[in-house]
């Protein structure tokens, strides 16, 4: 007489301890794996972030004597640009170059690899390293916004919009660097965007808009750090035009959102790769 018998399939821990299979840990959650991923950069270059501060404060209030010396003093269109130009530069600086820098060779050493075996959202791991490169510009950018305001004879009380423009413009430039770093074919390439990158917010941020030719004003449209330059430099007024300052930084807000997007999408195509 044949007897039946049902199988009961055993519940998945069982499972996997009988098969010798360890269960997988639950992927992590995007904001508590950005926080952990943003400490251990936060952590991991702080050897170098006096250099870091030096450089990029020494360069930007070093243009802003250089131009002291052509542009006069007072509320003046070309004086509140270098002051709000060379300001946002220091971002620039730290969060397009060297984060370009940064990805392109974490790619060319292979250390993709070591954040892809993480159970860490692809996000996270951008989001936190651009959110450490840009903490480091914000003592710099202070430095560098009040010497201008002193050397141009600009007023200091609306300085506290940089609380505003320096994480917004830093998220704007994090993700462009972050993914031209990401896209670049060779460590090499990256390094050079980053630097042509900086060159840009150099050249189209500093000098005043009007005086340009109208290709190059409409390639300043397209660099996203302008618009932090234009919501930086309209407070110095009397007047400020608030509705305009909101305008520019809502661009930047928007730019940095989509400028991120494309990063974590270039991070997950050079880690599979």
């Amino acid at each position: 007489m044949s007897v039946l018998t049902q199988t009961v399939p055993a519940p998945r821990g069982v499972a996997a301890q009988q098969s010798g299979a360890a269960p997988l840990a639950p992927r992590a959650r995007l904001w508590p794996a950005f926080g952990a991923v943003y400490r251990a950069q936060l952590s991991r270059a702080r050897v170098a972030r006096i250099p870091l501060l030096f450089v990029a404060t020494f360069q930007s209030v070093g243009i802003m004597v250089m131009m002291r010396g052509v542009v006069d003093g007072g509320d003046g269109e070309a004086a509140r640009s270098v002051v709000a130009g060379s300001s946002v530069l220091v971002v620039a600086f730290v969060a397009l170059n060297l984060l370009a820098q940064y990805f392109g060779q974490l790619r060319a050493s292979g250390g993709l690899d070591h954040y892809a075996t993480l159970p860490v959202p692809p996000a996270a791991v951008v989001l936190g390293a651009a959110g450490a490169y840009a903490s480091f510009t914000v003592p710099g950018t202070l430095v560098t916004a009040v010497t201008g305001c002193v050397l141009f004879h600009l007023p200091l009380a609306n300085l506290w919009i940089l609380a505003v423009v320096i994480p917004l413009a830093g998220a704007a430039l994090s993700g462009l660097g972050a993914a031209l770093g990401l896209l670049a074919p060779r460590q090499e390439i990256a390094t050079l965007f980053g630097q042509l990158g900086m060159s840009a917010a150099l050249l189209l941020g500093v000098l005043p808009a009007s005086h340009m030719p109208a290709p190059i004003s409409w390639a300043r449209d397209l660099l996203p750090s302008t618009y932090g330059v234009e919501a930086f430099a309209r407070t110095f007024g009397g007047h400020p035009h608030w509705a305009a300052v909101a305008g520019d930084l809502s661009v930047c807000a928007a730019v940095g959102v989509g400028s991120l997007a494309v990063a974590t999408w270039a991070y997950r195509r050079a880690a599979c790769r």
